[in-house]
């Protein structure tokens, strides 16, 4: 990824609005607006102005409170979401992503062991239901790396180490958003290089179902061999 690339309308946004913060001279805790009124004073959908929110939400500036009187408010950040701000702001960085997977991938073993102890029947119907999405998405390189990532952000949010789990989700979101992922191009990709790895992550959240660490671990350790021998 080329640094200097044009934002997406969601960044532009993001930016819009935490320049308003800033003019405004808002305080954790203040009303920036309700989605309603960002959609009016953008001109831009729903989609556009959630992820802009997640975006938000991601750098610890902003915070969305559902319900009556809810909308948009300056977030008060704590530790952990100071802590994500800050790998945020290295994303322009030359070896950005390369560095993003190489920490993702360091934390592989700790997020997919955690989520095998403490997953929930919720997790579990979670997890398979975003298998079978990257099952169907496995003809296509582009879907199959979105429907990748989402299931890995999904085995994330399981763990109980918030530090760790903050670390990972914001490399996660870093490759994601920069448009870029640690596979060749498909016509370097060995021949069955998309369902090997559907059949290593049908393994993976099997193992993780199970409550099976050893399983677990085993499947963790075959899929980043999968990634090392395509690269």
């Amino acid at each position: 990824m080329v640094s200097g690339a044009p934002q997406t309308r969601a960044q532009a946004l993001a930016a819009d609005i935490e320049k308003m913060i800033a003019e405004r001279g808002l305080a954790p805790g203040d009303l920036i607006g309700t989605m309603d009124e960002f959609r009016d004073r953008s001109g831009f959908g729903r989609a556009t102005i959630s992820e802009a929110v997640r975006l938000l939400s991601d750098r610890g500036t902003a915070e969305i409170r559902p319900g009556r009187g809810g909308g948009l408010f300056v977030a008060d950040p704590n530790p952990v979401v100071r802590l994500r701000h800050t790998l945020l702001t290295v994303r322009q960085e030359p070896t950005t992503v390369a560095d993003a997977i190489a920490v993702r991938e360091a934390l592989e073993m700790l997020i997919t062991t955690d989520a095998a102890r403490h997953r929930t029947p919720q997790d579990i119907a979670a997890l398979r239901k975003l298998l079978n999405r990257l099952k169907r998405s496995a003809t296509s390189t582009d879907r199959f790396m979105r429907a990748n990532w989402a299931l890995h952000e999904r085995i994330a949010e399981i763990t109980r180490n918030h530090l760790a789990r903050a670390v990972y989700l914001s490399m996660t979101h870093c490759i994601a958003d920069l448009a870029t992922h640690a596979d060749p191009d498909q016509d370097e990709r060995p021949e069955g290089y998309l369902e090997r790895r559907v059949e290593i992550h049908t393994e993976l959240v099997e193992a993780i179902a199970a409550g099976d660490i050893e399983r677990t671990a085993a499947a963790t350790e075959r899929h980043r061999g999968l990634l090392d021998t395509a690269t």
